[in-house]
């Protein structure tokens, strides 16, 4: 099987099932849905992080990119998804009711629900591009982000069915955009293919950039919403997750190898 077309297997296979999954998750209980996610998010945490330092940033360097160079590469990174979710374009919730799309904020939800889909399709395209660059370094590596990316896209995909949901959509119109939304990944991927094949000394720089965007959803996004629960029984539930998320990508990636 060529490399392209494990590329867009994985990427078609990530994007549906996370948005299928999600829309699965959604039939639950209200009572329920909310005491899983959490536990959901904290998982999620550790993949993206195990991924981010055992897996993408090894190879970066072992690459050829230089320390120095993938240095620049992960701040700008970091940096550049800082810009990205101050403009709105990469504005995802973790829960049912947050802050920035609770009850109180529903005439909100409903103005910024195209918002959120646009957002969440340039989202999904780059997942699409980090997925691919990791499958052009080691194929190996190509699975253990594409798991990366589907641990942490589940709760990002309830999040955005609930505010489609709360912008007035029916459960059919929020699930079908939700799903074609989420197989923007595909595009990502193409583009990816096209682009890091032509010019694989790119590809150490692209897999510092990879890293960069799972540490920063996992440092700035859901660490903090880890951290509104401080009780001791909660708190080591969380490290415990958290800890499996690294030991499952660390492993994963070993076991490939």
């Amino acid at each position: 099987m060529s490399t392209l077309t494990l590329i867009l297997l994985y990427t078609a296979a990530c994007g549906a099932s996370s948005a299928v999954i999600a829309a699965g998750f959604m039939l639950l209980p209200a009572e329920r849905r909310n005491a899983l996610l959490p536990h959901l998010v904290s998982f999620a945490t550790g993949a993206l992080l195990g991924a981010a330092l055992l897996a993408l940033l090894p190879h970066a360097l072992e690459a050829g990119g230089g320390s120095h160079g993938i240095g620049i590469a992960l701040a700008g990174g970091i940096i550049a998804f800082f810009v990205l979710e101050k403009m709105v374009l990469w504005r995802h919730c973790h829960v049912d009711a947050c802050e920035a799309h609770g009850p109180s904020e529903q005439h909100r939800a409903r103005a910024s629900a195209t918002l959120i889909l646009w957002g969440d399709a340039f989202h999904n395209t780059l997942d699409g591009v980090l997925i691919a660059a990791a499958f052009l370094t080691d194929p190996h590596l190509g699975v253990v982000t594409t798991i990366a990316v589907f641990a942490h896209e589940i709760p990002q995909e309830v999040g955005d069915l609930a505010i489609l949901l709360n912008g007035g959509m029916s459960r059919a119109r929020a699930l079908a955009l939700n799903v074609a939304v989420s197989l923007a990944s595909v595009a990502g991927a193409v583009i990816a293919w096209f682009l890091l094949a032509q010019a694989l000394e790119a590809l150490p720089y692209a897999l510092a950039i990879a890293a960069a965007s799972f540490l920063y959803v996992a440092v700035a996004d859901l660490i903090p919403g880890l951290h509104r629960r401080v009780d001791a029984r909660t708190s080591v539930g969380q490290v415990a997750l958290i800890s499996l998320g690294v030991v499952v990508i660390g492993f994963s990636h070993e076991f490939a190898h």
